[in-house]
């Protein structure tokens, strides 16, 4: 982990960022990092732009600053190409395809060019038993919860080494967001990087490494979840209603 090492390059370095939705200046000089394998969750309240930072690194916002993944500067590339690169996003709206069956959709996420990676269809239906059960059923046939385990695994059929995703627990039970937590652990374990946007903090304070803070279109602390819960004044003037 980078902050362990001092010698240690991020996999992703993101400096002085901003980005406009029409005259809205939404995100206003982000910097942050994210570590090689480290879970690091992005909080704060609705509207303050951390959505539209996942978007703007994957290049689906126009961003101005330097995103940098492995060293090399992405911004100005197409989603697409940074997706090969090795970045991956689980979006809020989950965007399967719902007259797929799951299995198509998995084949779907496969990256490009290569007969195998780091994940097979066997390995995710391993990590989400309820997908393997119901391999042939069709997307729009499943539950919210069983629609998110399925974008999570199109999105590692990609092969990525960091994954970005936006408010995986929305909609979902209370038995099942314990359990998208459990599967990001265990993802993590396969080095791979994840950027995690959380609504609910107990989720994010209790699987990240470290914790960014976001109001206003800026980032407002960087540190541990140990480190925010010492610091009542962040909670309450940027997180709390």
């Amino acid at each position: 982990m980078i902050d362990g090492d001092p010698n240690g390059q991020p996999i992703l370095a993101v400096a002085d960022l901003h980005a406009y939705y029409g005259k809205s200046h939404i995100l206003q000089g982000v910097s942050f990092h994210i570590g090689e394998g480290e879970i690091v969750s992005l909080i704060g309240r609705n509207g303050v732009g951390r959505s539209t930072i996942c978007k703007a690194i994957i290049g689906e916002v126009p961003p101005l600053g330097s995103v940098r993944f492995r060293g090399q500067e992405i911004t100005g590339l197409k989603a697409h190409q940074i997706a090969r690169l090795g970045i991956g996003l689980v979006p809020e709206q989950r965007e399967i395809f719902p007259t797929l069956t799951v299995r198509q959709n998995l084949v779907l996420g496969q990256k490009r060019g290569t007969s195998e990676g780091r994940w097979r269809i066997d390995d995710l239906f391993r990590i989400f038993p309820q997908l393997g059960a119901r391999a042939d059923v069709l997307g729009g046939a499943l539950s919210g919860g069983e629609q998110q385990m399925l974008t999570m695994g199109r999105t590692l059929m990609g092969d990525p080494e960091l994954i970005m995703v936006d408010e995986p627990t929305e909609g979902l039970a209370p038995q099942l967001v314990a359990r998208v937590a459990d599967l990001l652990s265990e993802i993590t374990k396969q080095g791979v990087a994840i950027l995690l946007v959380e609504q609910k903090l107990r989720i994010a304070l209790s699987i990240a490494d470290r914790v960014y803070v976001m109001g206003r279109g800026k980032m407002v602390f960087e540190g541990t979840p140990e480190a925010l819960n010492k610091r009542p004044d962040i909670r309450e003037g940027w997180l709390e209603i």
